[in-house]
């Protein structure tokens, strides 16, 4: 596989640092640009980031004194410099839609971290292991864009990247009919550490704005099909979903019950999930996990501190399977919420478009 070059739109916040830390030792991309808000354009990253680096791992000796560029006025400059891009914007929706429109009509393909076209017709929502075959759309979305090369493609949301790979397995020959999640959502999703938000401290808050609407939705979109020039959502199953914050750095939990037509044994269950795989374990590309769900048989498993970082915090973990008396069965899953469930799901996506030749 050749060296693509890439930049990251929204270099200086908590996700575009992750994907800094990723891509420093990637073996396919190599960073070249950064891009950032007018108020940090024109300085280094080290000067730009200052105090609000919340990774524990030290910011890449090759990226800190990179010049950060004008992530709306610097398009074309990016453009020219790159095979495509990683966006995670802190911008508004209408803003982030029209901004990444605008890379991607610059013959820039953008690999978003963000809501704004999760919803679009003809942008792809990829969970790769999952709907790997979404982004055949991309064909009629350059010719919507009228480009060649650009196109928007998007990971969805981190609250369901926990207990829609659990359920994805069981879709098919079991049929699913309605599930229940509650997340369990840690601190780093909202941008955040424990200095910067003393509030979580021995504390929960049952509200996160937007994440239930996206948890209950996106699913549908990624369990959809193309149907001509759109994507079109699949109609069921009925699912819905409460999301709590909770204080812990990094992981969402998902406690999740589900039914469906045609009930499976415990053993059905496990059998499906150790033995589900993708197009990324297929193509061995280089972030899958090579064991994509795997399942604790320990009662008090899986667990944030200990799981979340299990095949570089890519693999989902799964615990606790067992009958319920309202639903068929329940269970508890867990996901690296800044890896498998935002940069990292962004980078193996990229990684699927480039083994496929979308960059080329």
């Amino acid at each position: 596989m050749k060296k693509f070059k890439v930049g990251i739109i929204g270099a200086t916040g908590m996700v575009g640092q992750r994907f800094s830390l990723i891509l420093s030792k990637h073996p396919w991309f190599e960073v070249v640009c950064l891009a950032a808000s007018s108020r940090s354009a024109g300085k280094t990253l080290k000067e730009a980031v200052g105090s609000r680096w919340a990774m524990t791992e030290p910011m890449p000796s090759a990226l800190e004194n990179m010049v950060v560029l004008d992530a709306e006025q610097d398009i074309e400059k990016i453009a020219s410099q790159v095979d495509f891009v990683f966006c995670a914007v802190n911008m508004k929706k209408d803003e982030i839609k029209a901004l990444e429109e605008k890379y991607a009509r610059a013959e820039c393909p953008v690999i978003s971290n963000n809501s704004a076209h999760r919803h679009t017709d003809d942008v792809p929502m990829v969970i790769p292991e999952i709907n790997a075959d979404h982004i055949e759309i991309i064909a009629a979305q350059r010719k919507r864009l009228g480009t060649k090369r650009g196109f928007i493609a998007v990971k969805s949301n981190c609250s369901l990247q926990s207990y829609v790979p659990a359920l994805a397995p069981l879709m098919d020959k079991y049929k699913v009919t309605k599930a229940l999640a509650c997340t369990y959502q840690a601190i780093s999703g909202a941008g955040k550490t424990f200095e910067t938000f003393p509030q979580i401290l021995d504390n929960v808050i049952p509200y996160i704005g937007g994440e239930e609407e996206k948890s209950e939705k996106e699913p549908l979109k990624i369990w959809g099909h193309i149907e001509g020039d759109k994507i079109v959502d699949a109609v069921s199953p009925s699912i819905t979903t409460q999301c709590l914050r909770v204080p812990v750095s990094d992981g969402h939990t998902a406690a999740v019950f589900v039914s469906f037509e045609n009930k499976p044994s415990k053993e059905e269950i496990l059998d499906a999930w150790k033995n589900y795989s993708g197009v990324p374990q297929e193509l061995e590309l280089p972030s899958a996990p090579k064991q994509f769900l795997n399942y604790f048989t320990e009662d008090d498993r899986p667990q944030a501190k200990l799981d979340r970082d299990l095949e570089g915090g890519m693999a989902v973990s799964i615990g606790r399977l067992r009958e319920d008396t309202q639903y068929d069965y329940k269970f508890v899953c867990l996901s690296h919420n800044t890896l498998r469930g935002a940069a990292g799901g962004a980078v193996l996506l990229a990684e699927l478009l480039a083994a496929k030749g979308y960059f080329d």
